[in-house]
């Protein structure tokens, strides 16, 4: 689950002053297709990066990672509990 991947919708946008807010979400590997849960391995929860409206851009196997991601795409993430 540490494959570099480059996410639709967390490209950064020069100029851009649209709400750069993510959200950073624990998700419960059980929840997920079953191909995902076969990827996961035996790891019991991912973290999604979504957007206010709740869509997700991005799924990794680290809250820390999620994090990095977001401000490396100049996005300004924020945990959700």
């Amino acid at each position: 689950m540490n494959s570099e991947y480059d996410f639709p919708g967390l490209e950064p946008v020069e100029g851009d002053s649209e709400n750069r807010t993510v959200y950073v979400r624990a998700v419960d590997v059980a929840d997920l297709p079953d191909e995902m849960q076969d990827a996961a391995g035996d790891v019991e929860h991912l973290y999604a990066v979504c957007t206010e409206e709740g869509e997700q851009l991005a799924l990794v196997n680290e809250r820390r990672l999620a994090f990095v991601l977001a401000r490396e795409h100049d996005y300004a993430p924020v945990s959700v509990h």
